[in-house]
């Protein structure tokens, strides 16, 4: 059944991208849309740029890119700035990050990254506690702070002549935060941030800034921050995406395809014991413990709602779930990931799968953020408001509505993400059904 086609604006003009945080990711997405842009690279693992769509039936073979089918920015619209406690250019965070080869991906594009210099930062050392840096805004009340950086986006829009802007978090995980009554309306947080009340967060008012300033706001970390009900208030209020939370780029990936096996076979779970070792910035910032329960929080619930421990006890009810991560400085971005899987099948036989993952944390990250940019800055475009969750397919903790359970079956949410698509360009939604090819 084909659909009504929904009015979408063209992406004209200049999309202004304000990362928080210029550190690894953010920095390898910047010279990787650089390179991209001049032809010196492939925009490998972006579904944005590489990615098809079927359209109709398999007979049909109506394959085209996802770009070619809805008006997406184009690369060279992109104008990226950032916020940064750490004063480092680009070029500088790109060096010491060490996740790009200096000669092949840095140098050619040094000019460019040279130019973006991050803004003082909204930064507070009591939400991360193992950063630090001397490029921060002035300690002022918490509603200054967030007027502050919503002078920040407006300024940044106007000098680069840009048209809409999109803001996404790329910065650290902040310690763990539970919803209190601060979150719970629009006015409670505005109230909150008036008595620089502990429960708001530095990141808060990154995306209270962005909302009040009509941006979308894109939460690549497990923080709070859009996942209460105050932001979702805000953002329908402004008429403005959100998105989030957690990329989605490593362990959790893994077991997103690995759990939905292991159901649609019916095979049970004893345990599943999961370590991993990094030692970028993200690793030493994890090994406090306050921060690491907030990450932890976002990958222990992966497995529950994949497995549905309370319609399969027989299966499911009984599992053994650890997630360890340790810094380790000598491997840098190049996060390794261990999994050890006790499974069981035909009458209860034990069997076992191990996963090592030797990934590349930012590698993994930086095609997904630009892929969030270009279809937040789509769905505002196509008047979509609040919690995007066909997006869902980029994140280990979902955002949701609150009446529903979050959806973590990578597949589940690749489908969500491709109906929509065809939802907003008036196309039928794929069933996969396929009874019409076998029917006289």
């Amino acid at each position: 059944m084909e659909t009504p086609k929904h009015q979408i604006a063209p992406a004209v003009g200049r999309l202004g991208v304000l990362t928080v945080g210029l550190g690894a990711v953010a920095s390898t997405v910047i010279a990787g849309v650089e390179l991209i842009r001049r032809g010196l690279a492939e925009p490998v693992g972006s579904l944005t740029q590489m990615g098809t769509i079927r359209l109709g039936q398999r007979t049909e073979d109506r394959v085209p890119l996802i770009r070619d089918f809805v008006p997406l920015a184009d690369v060279d619209q992109l104008v990226f700035g950032a916020w940064d406690p750490i004063a480092d250019t680009a070029y500088e965070a790109a060096l010491k990050c060490g996740v790009l080869d200096r000669y092949a991906h840095i140098e050619p594009i040094a000019v460019e990254l040279k130019e973006i210099e991050p803004m003082p930062a909204v930064f507070d050392q009591s939400y991360v506690r193992r950063l630090d840096g001397p490029n921060v805004k002035p300690q002022a009340s918490k509603r200054d702070l967030a007027e502050a950086l919503r002078k920040d986006i407006r300024d940044f829009k106007a000098r680069h002549s840009c048209d809409r802007m999109v803001v996404i978090w790329c910065a650290s995980t902040e310690i763990f935060l539970e919803p209190g009554p601060a979150h719970q309306s629009l006015a409670a947080l505005e109230a909150a941030m008036d008595a620089n009340d502990e429960s708001v967060p530095p990141s808060m008012l990154y995306a209270y800034a962005a909302l009040k300033e009509g941006a979308p706001f894109i939460n690549g970390a497990p923080n709070l921050t859009v996942d209460v009900p105050a932001m979702v208030e805000l953002a329908h209020t402004a008429g403005v995406p959100v998105a989030g939370k957690d990329f989605k780029s490593g362990q959790t990936l893994l077991k997103t395809v690995l759990a939905p096996m292991l159901k649609a076979r019916m095979l049970g779970l004893q345990g599943w014991y999961s370590t991993n070792i990094l030692g970028n910035r993200d690793g030493e910032v994890l090994d406090d413990p306050d921060s690491f329960r907030t990450k932890e929080e976002s990958k222990l619930g992966v497995l529950e709602h994949i497995l549905q421990p309370s319609l399969y006890p027989q299966l499911y009810g009984d599992i053994h779930h650890k997630v360890r991560i340790n810094y380790y400085p000598p491997r840098g971005d190049n996060k390794e990931g261990w999994d050890n899987i006790d499974i069981f099948g035909w009458l209860g036989y034990p069997m076992q799968i191990k996963v090592d993952f030797l990934c590349r944390d930012s590698i993994l990250a930086a095609p997904m953020a630009l892929d969030l940019v270009l279809f937040t800055d789509l769905a505002q475009r196509a008047g979509l408001r609040g919690v995007q969750e066909w997006l869902s397919f980029y994140f280990k903790s979902p955002q949701h509505a609150p009446s529903v359970y979050p959806e973590h079956d990578l597949f589940i949410q690749q489908t969500k993400l491709k109906n929509t698509l065809r939802w907003l360009m008036g196309e039928e939604l794929i069933t996969h059904l396929g009874m019409e090819y076998y029917q006289d």
